[in-house]
């Protein structure tokens, strides 16, 4: 049974992750901002924690909370963002804000849990992006602040895989798909649940041969 710490829980993909992970029987630590109105997680029956990526206390709170306690897999969910205005009307704000909470937000937490993911034997760090964030494929523009946030995360998991590769992790990347989430729309083709059954896969059969890999929900790779 592996311990499983995962951002952004409260709705949507991490939810998705928190209640097929506590199927699995596994140690499902799973965080949101307002644990209190998280009706639908804490009935999951994973432990739930405060934690705000975009926030130092918070981030330093959480991992006290945590102590020495081995975290095997890190999943970074927890993510803003909208399709957003045209150049002209594009607010720098808005932009600062969602690099805050997509981009900083995992390399707060990952400073924060380094030794919690180094205790435990299984040692994995998972970034959930987009194919929005993929330079190669942006042929579409719009989503401005989001698909610049996306393309900063998977530039670090990319430069964090190189620097812990010696100590044996496995650090991706990887995108759910379109799904059927407050961000994705009705529209989109997949369930939370569809996406996240496919990534678990991925998830589960990553070793440290893979690391800094930008992968699909089948596992395959993604041009960056």
């Amino acid at each position: 049974m592996a311990s499983w710490v995962v951002t952004g829980a409260n709705r949507g993909i991490g939810l998705a992750f928190a209640r097929a992970l506590v199927e699995r029987r596994e140690r499902v630590i799973a965080t949101a901002r307002r644990p209190e109105s998280a009706t639908e997680l804490r009935s999951t029956g994973a432990r739930v924690e405060q934690l705000d990526v975009a926030d130092d206390s918070s981030v330093a709170d959480f991992a006290g909370r945590l102590g020495g306690e081995p975290v095997d897999v890190l999943i970074h969910n927890a993510a803003i963002g909208e399709a957003g205005p045209s150049i002209q009307h594009l607010d720098p704000a808005d932009v600062l804000r969602t690099l805050n909470v997509n981009s900083v937000g995992p390399v707060r937490l990952t400073r924060a849990l380094l030794g919690n993911l180094r205790a435990a034997k299984t040692r994995k760090i998972v970034g959930i992006t987009s194919g929005l964030g993929s330079l190669q494929q942006d042929t579409g523009g719009g989503w401005y602040a989001y698909r610049m946030a996306k393309a900063a995360l998977n530039m670090f998991i990319r430069t964090l895989a190189e620097e812990l590769a010696r100590e044996r992790f496995a650090c991706v990347v990887i995108c759910p798909g379109w799904v059927r989430t407050d961000m994705g729309g009705p529209d989109a083709r997949l369930t939370p649940e569809e996406s996240v059954a496919r990534m678990l896969a991925v998830i589960d059969r990553l070793t440290p041969s893979d690391t800094g890999r930008f992968l699909d929900r089948r596992g395959r790779d993604v041009p960056w």
